[in-house]
């Protein structure tokens, strides 16, 4: 049986020889970002599920689907009670 080669080393992302000082300031630089960028997303939650805002920014497509809803509602009952 022939010997199977040697598996070749992780690869891992940045400079080989990174002194312990430059790996603590990527880290803590990638913290910084990290902070940012869940500050960011929560703002966009927070923004996107206000549903007041969400109501009050589109009220003409509210009322056009509540009429719309309402006829196809009246139209239905309508048609069941030329049925009976």
């Amino acid at each position: 049986m022939s010997a199977q080669p040697e598996s070749p080393r992780p690869v891992t992302p940045g400079r080989p020889g990174r002194t312990a000082a430059e790996i603590r300031r990527d880290i803590d630089a990638q913290r910084q970002d990290f902070g940012h960028s869940v500050e960011v997303l929560r703002n966009k939650v927070t923004e996107l599920t206000d549903w007041r805002r969400q109501i009050n920014e589109h009220k003409n497509e509210l009322v056009i689907g509540a009429a719309v809803v309402g006829f196809a509602v009246g139209g239905l009952l309508a048609l069941r009670r030329r049925r009976r």
